[in-house]
């Protein structure tokens, strides 16, 4: 079974992996986050494209080959309502999304599953938390 997980997580960490416009591969770093802490989750596994600020200038958006969209702007972009089940499905990988292009985004459900123990209820919490975290990024105004 630990053998199981340290292929799962060395796959997710080279399905991460970037290659920038020199040819250099860029890793975002994957550490373990506090299931409750979605700020902390952004941080971690986001940040490194859609910035801090969430508005999509990231370290690694040089090396991406499409831009990271901006995440502050989703309800606005959707008639002022927080699309809270997409925003799920696409962390998770259900649903592409065309401005991510050939899945440029990671998706994120399998380490998450990983660093719960294979548990899909921690899944949930930290999906859960992560897109609330988001939804508290929206520009006022919705």
């Amino acid at each position: 079974m630990r053998l199981a997980g340290l292929v799962l997580v060395v796959g997710i960490a080279l399905g991460l992996s970037w290659a920038d416009q020199d040819g250099k591969t860029v890793q975002p770093p994957i550490r373990p986050t506090p299931v409750g802490a979605g700020d902390e989750m952004y941080l971690s596994y986001c940040a490194s494209c859609h910035g801090r600020d969430a508005r999509g200038a990231g370290p690694v958006v040089p090396a991406l080959k499409r831009p990271a969209p901006d995440l502050t702007t989703l309800a606005k972009r959707n008639a002022g309502k927080f699309p809270s089940a997409r925003v799920k499905a696409t962390i998770r990988g259900e649903q592409m999304v065309t401005a991510h292009g050939s899945k440029d985004m990671p998706v994120w459900g399998p380490l998450f599953r990983y660093l719960g123990g294979g548990s899909r209820a921690e899944v949930n919490v930290r999906i859960d938390n992560l897109t609330r975290y988001i939804e508290s990024l929206q520009e006022a105004g919705r």
